[in-house]
């Protein structure tokens, strides 16, 4: 059973070693340090002592986190206009709390574009509690908590295995995860627990393993079935998994991913490089056997002939690294279409007026929008599935995710104005026109406000 449980598809094989170096790119830190040896060259015939010792003082300049951050904040800095038409009660709760643990919608989103900048995918499942008890109406269903539907987010790193049908969709999938924690306070060992969960489109079975972690790995236990039945989207017939995925010139970890470990390796090179030259070793030139140490508290005796120096390096090879360091780091951020942020001789030379800093950010922009769209396609089918699987006579609508500098609203009020003396006549854009200006200005206020806002243009025009 075990054996079977774990078979993993080939994508996911093929994919696996790649999707850990990418997270270890981004998360750097400790995390990148315990895993150096798996990135940090080691040179032809080096020494192992030497290889160990250059691991104990690798260090890591993280710009592939700081640039897929800098996106996430700066995409996400004004909140996505979320429209309800009909009784959304339900949704005010679920956006504030998406997946039973405190984290809203809007960062429960903005964490699986993380994870899609750097894996190219990520998974969110729709789920519902399960409850004892029959529900005889909705009133009671609700009461029960049986329709408070909520997220569970996945990385590619955890769906192992899965079937596609024609059009791309999924016809089951299996989810695999592994937990420690110790049962007792006072207990002597931890547990180690892992399960795989299998979805297709009307059934669900949960399996678990529970193992101590001093057990030999000859006698591990079994996997149990722990649960099963049909899941929440079962009517619908579909698996309740949503994917995000980026196209592969959006996949930011992927283009800057072999450019960071070059990095990586010529800077730990240098900075060793560098160190070594700051203990300069001592050369002898003289025809009588040696025998003498040299050290700071010791001294040395020369015969006439005889003749003592130090060598040091020249340095250039050094410059050409510091050189080279700065192109790479510079290509990072041209690929991550973020160059302005570089801060290095191109972004230098960059001329400071306003003009041309547009200019500069328009492709950045353009890239933004590109990242919004999918977030918005995927926010809004999420929320179009919740809805559907708790039978809601709710539309859901899903707008912003477009503009990146506060200054721009005063243009948009202007363009707004303009409009709305060229298009007469029609209630329903300015119907949306003012939706659009009223929310954009109140992007800071609760969702619950926003509502109402839209509500009462709704209803006014």
């Amino acid at each position: 059973m075990i054996e079977l449980l774990n078979r993993e598809h080939a994508g996911y094989r093929s994919k696996l070693e790649m999707w850990q170096r990418y997270l270890d790119f981004y998360v750097g830190g400790e995390q990148l340090r315990r895993n150096a040896s798996r990135y940090l060259v080691r040179r032809q015939k080096e020494p192992n002592d030497v290889y160990q010792e250059r691991l104990l003082r690798v260090f890591y300049e993280n710009y592939l986190g700081s640039i897929v951050d800098w996106y996430a904040a700066t995409l996400f800095r004004n909140e996505p206009i979320l429209s309800f038409e009909g009784p959304a009660e339900f949704y005010s709760e679920f956006l504030a709390d998406a997946d039973l643990e405190g984290r809203s919608f809007l960062e429960f989103c903005r964490r699986a574009f993380i994870d899609a900048l750097v894996f190219q995918q990520s998974y969110a499942l729709i789920d519902f509690p399960k409850v004892t008890g029959q529900a005889k109406t909705r009133g009671e269903e609700d009461a029960l908590g049986k329709s408070r539907a909520y997220l569970v987010s996945y990385s590619p790193m955890e769906l192992i295995n899965w079937k596609l049908d024609r059009r791309g969709n999924f016809d089951w999938v299996v989810l695999r995860t592994e937990s420690t924690y110790q049962p007792e306070f006072l207990s002597g060992e931890e547990i180690v627990e892992r399960r795989w969960m299998y979805y297709d489109r009307q059934n669900f079975r949960v399996y678990a393993q529970n193992r101590s972690s001093t057990q030999k790995e000859a006698g591990q236990p079994e996997a149990a079935l722990m649960d099963e039945g049909r899941h929440g989207l079962a009517e619908m017939g579909r698996v309740p998994v949503m994917k995000l995925e980026l196209t592969e010139g959006l996949w930011l970890a992927n283009k800057a991913g072999l450019l960071q470990q070059e990095h990586f390796n010529k800077s730990n090179g240098l900075s060793w490089a560098l160190d070594m030259g700051l203990f300069a070793m001592p050369v002898i030139y003289s025809e009588r056997e040696w025998h003498q140490i040299v050290g700071e508290a010791y001294y040395i005796q020369l015969g006439p002939e005889d003749k003592f120096s130090w060598t040091e390096p020249q340095g250039h090879v050094y410059g050409l690294a510091a050189e080279n360091l700065g192109r790479l780091k510079d290509e990072i951020y041209r690929v991550c279409y973020v160059m302005v942020q570089a801060a290095g001789r191109e972004a230098r030379n960059v001329t400071q007026s306003a003009a041309s800093k547009q200019r500069d950010q328009i492709v950045t922009q353009e890239v933004l929008r590109a990242y919004g769209d999918l977030v918005k396609d995927f926010m809004r089918q999420t929320l179009r599935l919740i809805a559907t699987a708790r039978k809601d006579e709710v539309k859901v609508e899903v707008a912003g995710l477009d503009q990146f500098d506060v200054k721009d609203f005063t243009e948009e009020l202007g363009n707004a104005q303009t409009l709305s003396l060229l298009v007469t006549g029609s209630n329903t854009f300015s119907r949306e026109m003012q939706k659009r200006l009223a929310l954009r200005y109140l992007e800071d206020s609760s969702q619950d406000v926003k509502n109402k806002v839209a509500g009462e243009i709704d209803n006014r025009l």
